[in-house]
């Protein structure tokens, strides 16, 4: 498929300082002069052309950790970017200026046994964007391995490469689940995420795809772009049936892209006997409430799916079959990214708010 390149006169000059917008404790956001990054050996330079603000960005923002990891320093988040090439290191000029590209922010050693194995996602050693002390890519530019930029078809918008990480995810939780043609399938949690996997479930071929969720707006949106919605609270297991038998006429997959522990329940308890749950959202708690005894007994399997790996990223570049433009709910200049992080945070209405680091004419 052709690579998309912007015009010679939309790829501008490279000046030596840019803007970043720098996350220095919860709240505090400031946009900033820093040097342009110099791309090294294997190296590209890219101009950022829009970011996606994902869960993981709101949790830094807001409390100044995601999980085990903590902000200690002021660092850059954001690392669902996508940009256009306008400078190469030695040995990375295989793309023309103005190449337009999705860029893969989770970089591995690629030297460990995981790395050799073709599950780079799962290297102890490896580094990604956005996550502190690691500077992310809500900036005017970034440098990046050469491996890790992805060109994007002719026919797709460079902003749109934003949800291309968010796209990746859904096609390796797929991947992880080994799905076959026909099966009927349940996704949990109507963000994102969610409507991502449902979309590429239905584009691999699923019976049936359906997309829970307890907010009314996330239902109403994924509703708009085809897919069938229910109402989570409807899928809250009975309690006098707790350990009876899976129904046969249950759902062969459940993915689970809520994080939360009770929408993950009510859809291990809809599968079928010898189905399977994947779990794609970050927990935001331990699940000590899974039912095992009785997962054992219906013989379901647990699987767990993290960010994508071995060509995962490069088929979501290249993916045709799947809406990106109307998950994007909201833009906003780098200047305003406190403002696009709050927004996000706060409206329930919002699916993909994106950070645009381009300036203005």
């Amino acid at each position: 498929m052709a690579q998309s390149v912007e015009s010679a006169q939309s790829v501008e000059p490279v000046e030596s300082i840019h803007r970043a917008a720098v996350l220095h404790g919860p709240k505090d956001v400031r946009v900033e002069d820093r040097p342009v990054p110099e791309p090294g050996p294997g190296q590209v330079l890219v101009a950022v052309r829009a970011v996606g603000l994902c869960g993981s960005d709101l949790h830094y923002y807001a409390h100044g950790e995601n999980g085990p990891n903590v902000l200690r320093q002021p660092t850059v988040l954001g690392h669902e970017p996508a940009g256009v090439v306008v400078g190469h290191g030695a040995g990375a000029d295989d793309l023309p200026h103005g190449t337009a590209v999705a860029i893969e922010p989770a970089h591995p050693c690629g030297t460990c046994a995981l790395c050799r194995a073709g599950r780079y996602n799962l290297c102890p050693k490896g580094t990604c964007f956005g996550s502190p002390p690691t500077d992310g890519a809500l900036a005017e530019y970034v440098c990046v391995p050469r491996d890790f930029v992805h060109p994007l078809p002719a026919s797709t918008d460079v902003r749109l490469g934003a949800l291309i990480e968010p796209l990746a995810v859904a096609v390796h939780a797929m991947r992880r689940a080994a799905l076959a043609p026909g099966q009927r399938v349940l996704v949990t949690g109507a963000g994102p995420i969610g409507v991502l996997v449902a979309q590429v479930a239905a584009a691999g071929g699923a019976g049936s795809v359906t997309v829970s969720d307890v907010a009314p707006e996330r239902r109403e949106s994924a509703a708009r772009i085809g897919l069938h919605t229910v109402d989570a609270a409807g899928l809250a297991p009975d309690p006098e049936r707790a350990h009876a038998l899976a129904s046969p006429d249950g759902y062969d997959a459940v993915f689970d892209c809520s994080g939360v522990g009770p929408a993950l329940v009510s859809g291990i308890r809809a599968l079928r006997p010898g189905g399977t749950a994947v779990v794609v959202g970050n927990p935001s708690r331990p699940l000590t409430e899974l039912p095992l005894a009785w997962m054992q007994r219906q013989e379901l399997s647990l699987v767990t799916s993290f960010r994508y790996g071995a060509g995962d990223f490069a088929a979501a570049a290249l993916a045709g079959r799947v809406q990106l433009a109307e998950l994007v709910t909201s833009s906003f200049p780098l200047e305003r990214a406190a403002e696009a992080l709050e927004v996000a945070l706060t409206d329930p209405s919002q699916m993909k708010v994106l950070v645009e680091p381009a300036r203005e004419a």
